[in-house]
């Protein structure tokens, strides 16, 4: 790591500074050191998925004869979504009906004798089996009609309509998928080197265009445990609330992870703001009384252009960031507050 941030550091021509005018007062841009949270925080791009998706079919095999909602429309549990053509099972029901007529209209007529000990134990068992017969294809009848409706098993938003109206519909084919909304997951690629780091609790900031200036704060993630064989990569996915619905699935969303075994915010500067000199030592320049002074430092890790300094820093400390490269140990300088 230390050589990474080493070949991009600048090297101080430290000789030629000290040979500059210290009478010369020179205008620089300054940062002062803080603490900065974001700098643990590990940024990677998700994309937003539903809770739950599911398949909304019919258990007959029929026409598509209407669906009632369109994509993206909010549904409640129960509400009516489409249906296919029903004259087969009406039929099949009206049969039933007859039949499981016939079968108590003999039953009637056979208790009568039954009840007189005119008729044989056996005789009447068979007519009680009969309309028992009749009453469970009816039952079935009845039910087949009531599943050429399909309703919404839960509540959600239509996600995608599978088919159309007029095409023929198969037993178990979807035909539009519910998706529940009310929490959505953000699903991340992990590298295999960084898996380890991330648990269940591991705290985490999404942001998504869609939404500008807001953020959200994950809750529990899950961590995938089969990697992708090409890309060497882990899914995981960080549940979110999301009550008014604003985030939708597909939407690209920036992830924050906050390293787990990070205790304090570290003071950053630009990774160009820290230099080289000729005996391998990290330096930066900082203002004091007006004049730059040379301050060695050690480093810590870098994120993006940013760079951790590990000591030799105070908080609050003017830093150099821009026009260090004309100033020597003393030079005056001024800056804009």
């Amino acid at each position: 790591m230390l050589s990474t941030v080493l070949s991009v550091l600048i090297v101080a021509a430290c000789g030629n500074k000290s040979q500059q005018s210290t009478e010369e007062t020179l205008r620089v841009t300054v940062e002062q050191a803080a603490p900065s949270a974001e700098f643990n925080r590990t940024p990677y791009v998700g994309v937003v998925e539903e809770e739950q998706s599911t398949m909304v079919s019919f258990t007959g095999m029929a026409v598509l004869k209407s669906v009632k909602v369109s994509e993206g429309q909010p549904v409640r549990k129960g509400q009516l979504l489409a249906t296919i053509d029903d004259a087969q099972a009406r039929h099949a029901l009206d049969a039933a009906k007859s039949a499981l007529d016939q079968a108590l209209d003999a039953k009637a007529r056979m208790k009568q004798l039954h009840d007189k000990n005119s008729l044989p134990d056996i005789k009447w068992v068979e007519v009680e089996s009969k309309v028992q017969q009749a009453q469970a294809t009816y039952d079935m009848c009845k039910k087949s009609l009531e599943d050429c409706a399909a309703y919404a098993p839960c509540s959600g938003v239509v996600g995608s309509k599978i088919m159309a109206v007029g095409e023929n519909v198969l037993p178990t084919e979807p035909v539009l998928t519910i998706l529940s909304i009310d929490r959505v997951k953000v699903r991340v690629s992990i590298p295999e080197r960084e898996i380890a780091s991330i648990t269940a609790q591991t705290p985490s900031t999404i942001t998504v265009e869609a939404l500008p200036g807001e953020s959200f704060n994950g809750k529990a993630i899950e961590k995938g445990v089969s990697a992708d064989a090409v890309t060497h990569t882990y899914d995981i996915r960080i549940l979110l609330d999301n009550p008014q619905q604003r985030l939708l699935p597909g939407m690209v969303a920036k992830v924050m992870l906050q390293e787990s075994d990070v205790a304090e915010a570290p003071l950053t500067l630009p990774v160009k703001a820290v230099q080289q000199a000729t005996d391998k030592t990290l330096f930066v320049w900082v203002v004091r009384d007006g004049k730059a002074r040379r301050q060695t430092v050690t480093i810590g890790k870098t994120n993006g252009n940013r760079i951790a300094i590990a000591s030799g820093l105070a908080e609050g400390e003017k830093v150099i960031v821009e026009g260090y490269q004309k100033v020597g140990d003393g030079t005056p300088v001024v800056f804009d507050e």
